[in-house]
């Protein structure tokens, strides 16, 4: 079930949701005796296998995944009766799957070239063969479904010009194309309706206001329609359309500090709240018949799925499963059989099959390392601290297995990507790899993250490496609380704008924490916004509102830039660097090693020649999470 789904990606995290009037929970303090507790090395934490994507074969027989267990991302076919899995690609670069062609097996993929998310499309016939849909050394491009006749399919690509995504149709037996939405108004578009008909458009004012538009193909020459129908700042997205075309779904923060679902009906124009919650309604879709909606809910750093039967006007109760939270719910063609995963903080991935209304689910993978014992693995809880405004902070929070007052441990404050991202609970081989070796991690969402509404949000626009950064440094305060933490043994990491955060909390206060770990971190404001990808053009206003124009905001994006406070960095800092990462670009960690060697400080320097803004390859992790560990014994 995929016909409209829109793998369009957009910059910036919107629509959060924060609970204000929560309560301050400490995690418990007891200690789980373990006489035969063992440690893991990251070679045996990274022999866990990824993996992603669920489409349904025509014939339901197999369904198509992406599976690392290879070492990179590459697309397997897994049979529904007995869970054998059969390679099917075996690509240098990470490939992942979109899904079957309605009436064959033939497969659209995606992949891009050592990481420079330059994404292009493909298609492999029944014969194995691959063909390039849309070549181009600067093209980058996104599925968006099939036709309803399923004679042709959709795709978003930049090939006219690379800062503005296209609409182009083309044949599904021929491959050819044409371009039938033309977006020289700089418009995102987001979904296209069941019968080809409407488009659903997003215009990106600031990272507080979008507006939807909605087009009508068959009359491209009228005036767009506005569904944003708020006078007041607030982003709109669109969700879905209902299979006739009658209604658009779409979310919105315009009605208070949580996303909501409304319905959009297109004849007359009303609005109506169909799906709020006290948390944000994360996505909501349905499948191909509209019977059955699913509906996510980003819950205190968990999403919480509900499942509907749309004919009788009941959530569907699955049988009995393990512990865990299930995400990625998908259907057959005939809606008979239903896929999904199930993940927790202590295990993986792991896909599941289930025939609609019987008793028995299948479990159709096994993706842990059997290797490890799952006693030793940690549970998270979600700890709050009052920050120095007062202002409440959650985070996730992974207490080691043998940490206790008698024996207290180091910590790491880990700083989640974004800016805008959010730190959520399930399983991570890194955390749990250094839990499991003795480290605590408390994965802080300070103001600005995701997840606690759209004030919480936008606390930390244009004050990046301020107001977020005393966050940081007060969550220290907070473990530092904690009679199972050394107080003195208390460092800090992070990813993208984490290790942004990392560098600057060495820079801006250089005896809060012990050590840092910049994984892909920003270091240089200006240069980053400078010299952003063109095909972030859409949400570009977005960004600066975010964090600055480099136009005009130079000399602040100058101050909170750690690589012109450099010399302030006294304490070890380790930085991993993508050599081909499009967005922080290998010069600013190259002269950010550079300035704080010449301080005569520690400085571990790890260079990946194949990845860019992230890991795609499993050795390439497991050599990072070994680097981690090393660094972090000999000087924390």
């Amino acid at each position: 079930m995929f016909k409209k789904s829109l793998l369009a990606c957009a910059l910036i995290a919107s629509l959060t949701a924060c609970n204000q009037t929560t309560q301050q929970v400490n995690p418990p303090q007891t200690t789980q005796a373990i006489s035969d507790f063992k440690t893991y090395s990251a070679e045996t934490f990274f022999d866990t296998t990824d993996i992603q994507g669920n489409a349904f074969r025509p014939d339901a027989k197999k369904i198509l995944v992406a599976s690392d267990e290879s070492g990179i991302f590459n697309l397997y076919e897994v049979d529904v009766k007995t869970g054998k899995r059969t390679q099917i690609t075996d690509a240098a670069d990470s490939t992942y799957p979109i899904g079957y062609f309605p009436n064959d097996p033939r497969i659209l993929f995606t992949r891009d070239g050592g990481g420079n998310e330059q994404f292009h499309l493909f298609v492999r016939d029944q014969n194995g063969n691959v063909k390039d849909l849309t070549p181009g050394e600067k093209v980058r491009a996104g599925f968006v479904g099939f036709s309803e006749d399923n004679k042709a399919f959709f795709v978003l690509s930049n090939q006219r010009d690379e800062r503005f995504m296209d609409l182009y149709r083309f044949d599904a037996s021929t491959y050819e194309s044409e371009l039938i939405y033309k977006n020289d108004k700089n418009l995102n578009v987001q979904k296209m309706s069941e019968t080809d008909r409407y488009l659903a458009l997003v215009n990106a004012q600031g990272n507080k206001d979008s507006d939807l538009f909605l087009l009508d193909l068959h009359n491209p020459d009228t005036p767009l329609v506005e569904i944003s129908n708020v006078e007041h700042e607030a982003n709109f997205f669109a969700s879905a359309f209902s299979k006739d075309d009658k209604y658009l779904y779409y979310s919105t923060d315009a009605h208070g500090e949580f996303s909501q679902t409304w319905r959009y009906e297109i004849a007359t124009g009303k609005h109506t709240p169909y799906i709020v919650k006290n948390w944000d309604v994360r996505f909501l879709y349905f499948s191909d018949s509209n019977r059955y909606r699913v509906v996510g809910v980003n819950e205190d750093s968990s999403i919480k799925v509900t499942i509907t039967d749309l004919k009788t006007s009941k959530d569907i109760n699955l049988p009995k499963l393990p512990a865990g939270s299930i995400n990625s719910v998908n259907f057959s063609d005939d809606e008979k059989l239903m896929a999904f995963y199930l993940n927790s903080d202590t295990s993986p991935n792991n896909l599941y099959v289930w025939r609609v209304g019987s008793d028995e689910v299948k479990q159709l993978t096994s993706t842990l390392s059997d290797k490890i014992d799952t006693d030793h693995l940690v549970e998270s809880t979600i700890a709050r601290f009052n920050s120095f405004d007062g202002l409440e902070i959650p985070g996730v929070l992974y207490k080691p297995k043998l940490a206790s007052s008698t024996n207290k441990v180091p910590a790491l404050v880990f700083v989640h990507g974004g800016p805008g991202g959010q730190s959520m609970t399930g399983y991570s081989a890194l955390t749990q790899h250094l839990v499991n070796q003795g480290y605590a991690i408390f994965a802080v969402n300070n103001r600005g993250s995701s997840g606690y509404g759209k004030t919480f949000f936008h606390l930390d626009d244009k004050r990046h490496g301020e107001d977020d950064l005393q966050d940081i440094v007060w969550s220290k305060k907070y473990l530092q609380q904690l009679d199972w933490v050394d107080a003195d043994r208390i460092g800090i990491m992070g990813g993208s704008y984490g290790g942004y955060m990392t560098a600057a909390a060495l820079a801006f206060e250089p005896e809060e924490f012990k050590l840092g770990i910049n994984i892909f971190g920003v270091t240089n404001w200006v240069r980053t916004l400078e010299s952003i990808p063109a095909w972030w053009e859409a949400y570009r206003k977005s960004l600066y509102d975010e964090l600055g124009d480099p136009a005009t905001d130079k000399e602040r994006l100058h101050r909170i830039s750690p690589l012109f406070h450099a010399k302030n960095i006294t304490k070890p800092l380790m930085v991993v660097q993508g050599a081909n990462d499009p967005r922080v670009l290998q010069v600013e960690s190259d002269e950010l090693v550079e300035a704080v060697r010449s301080n005569n400080v520690p400085v571990k320097y790890v260079l990946f020649e194949d990845e860019g803004h992230g890991f795609s390859k499993k050795e390439n992790r497991i050599e990072a999470s070994q680097a981690y560990l090393d660094f972090l014994k000999k000087h924390l």
